[in-house]
């Protein structure tokens, strides 16, 4: 049997990255549910499963699902608490939830998109009806995720901006006092770039950042690290469930690939390298401040190193 319609429309937004499959997760007690909606999604979806809802809560804190399909009677945490769960957290309540559910009755379905449910659907469910409400939903999603990322994007570097990475650090730091997980912050500083702009000129100046820029980026491999322009020739990372040693690795690493660029800098004879400071811990204040002071220890030493604090 056909894991989807001959001839069904694809899930997969027009505008989302190409060749990425939409995550979805099911979120439902009964095994044979989550059997009929895997048929219906498997051939197009990464398709991840839960049987309750505390399971569910931490499947989207790890995979970050695109959209939650959601029964409403589960034992435990039931779906309603589950949804509210879901949209009180900050990194999390961007994710639209359609449940499908047993449940009927009109005053149900506005119990749901009250909660900030997307859409409600009702068991049994037709395959070809399902299919086309979860792809209206990834559609919009995928507009939606489109537009914050362009608002929160460093038009100069292309990468995060600090409005962006002011969010996120207020809301990982929440998640990592609540998990009691370390959170990292490295920050990092083009060595002597006013007389970089000095010596070549400020569009120079400008392909240098895009430049380091590119090459910060290639030294986070999780989806969860963030790189951002701080300000200035100045950039941040954020790097939640991760220990002091750890962050250290990382800024070490960019440290290194920087200096391969091997970009040359006339104000000092030499090439472009870059400072870095890096705090880590497991008490999220003063993580920054941390930060900073390290970093001005690095460039107190002599520049083109890394010094750390931990937090």
């Amino acid at each position: 049997m056909p894991l989807t319609q001959p001839g069904a429309a694809p899930l997969q937004p027009a505008i989302g990255p190409p060749g990425r499959r939409p995550r979805l997760l099911i979120v439902d007690d009964q095994p044979v549910n989550i059997q009929a909606l895997h048929r219906v999604f498997a051939g197009d979806c990464q398709v991840l499963m839960a049987t309750d809802g505390a399971r569910a809560l931490q499947v989207c804190r790890e995979r970050q699902p695109d959209l939650v399909l959601l029964d409403v009677q589960m034992p435990g945490m039931d779906g309603h608490e589950l949804c509210a769960e879901l949209k009180a957290d900050p990194l999390l309540r961007a994710i639209p939830i359609i449940f499908v559910t047993a449940q009927d009755r009109p005053e149900d379905e506005t119990r749901a998109l009250d909660a900030g449910a997307a859409d409600f659907i009702t068991k049994p469910f037709n395959p070809t009806v399902v299919r086309a409400r979860v792809r209206t939903q990834l559609t919009l999603k995928a507009q939606a995720d489109l537009l914050r990322e362009l608002a929160f994007i460093d038009g100069l570097t292309g990468v995060h901006n600090r409005r962006h990475f002011d969010e996120r650090f207020i809301a990982e730091a929440r998640r990592a006092q609540r998990s009691r997980s370390p959170l990292a912050i490295v920050l990092a500083d083009v060595d002597h770039f006013k007389r970089y702009n000095d010596a070549l000129g400020h569009l120079a100046g400008d392909d240098c950042l895009r430049r380091v820029a590119g090459a910060l980026r290639t030294c986070l491999r999780r989806p969860t690290d963030l790189l951002a322009r701080y300000g200035g020739e100045e950039f941040v990372s954020l790097l939640p469930d991760t220990d002091l040693a750890g962050a250290i690795g990382v800024a070490q690493l960019m440290e290194d690939t920087v200096r391969a660029l091997a970009l040359p800098h006339p104000g000092v004879q030499g090439s472009v390298t870059i400072s870095l400071g890096v705090s880590a811990g497991l008490q999220p204040t003063g993580l920054v401040a941390a930060a900073d002071r390290a970093l001005y220890l690095a460039k107190a030493a002599g520049r083109g190193r890394v010094n750390w604090v931990e937090g």
